[in-house]
């Protein structure tokens, strides 16, 4: 990505104030959906006892801390750093772009929702896409940054819940 496409990208929200504000609670909702989402399946399947609870709290919980690992031993530069662009998602962390976190964290939660339910996993894939394009778009990630968030996450869920 380069300045000119961010801005390019970016230009329909920073034009317009109810776009941008729009933005910011698409950015803030669905991160706050699935991260509440998570704990009420976790406490779902504890009362009813399934066997699915432990690997449902174990594989998030692991891949997490290795992907933040990584992050923090990479530390790729965020587009905010590299491109001298304002980002409309406001943030000042220096490094550790690669992968992206939120869209990690959004698929591995993801991953788990489809072993647990595959029609909820989907609808929490969708969110993943959107919540990639939202973090690319809004200056805190670059494409790539998204992408390998997004892989890990299938990828992780993939080695542990299905094969």
């Amino acid at each position: 990505m380069t300045k000119q496409q961010y801005e390019k990208w970016s230009a329909p929200f920073r034009r317009n104030e109810k776009a941008l504000k729009g933005f910011t609670y698409l950015n803030r909702g669905m991160t706050a959906l699935v991260f509440a989402a998570y704990p009420l399946l976790l406490f779902y399947l504890f009362l009813t006892g399934s066997k699915k609870w432990f690997l449902c709290v174990l594989i998030p919980a692991v891949s997490f801390v290795l992907v933040s690992l990584f992050r923090r031993w990479y530390s790729a530069g965020r587009p905010y750093e590299l491109l001298d662009i304002t980002p409309l998602i406001p943030k000042d962390t220096v490094g550790k772009s690669f992968p992206s976190r939120h869209v990690f964290s959004v698929f591995i939660i993801g991953m788990t929702f489809f072993y647990v339910n595959p029609i909820v996993g989907l609808a929490v894939f969708f969110i993943g896409i959107l919540t990639a394009f939202v973090r690319v778009i809004g200056g805190v990630h670059f494409p790539k940054d998204v992408a390998a968030g997004a892989a890990l996450g299938v990828l992780f869920g993939l080695a542990y819940y299905i094969l």
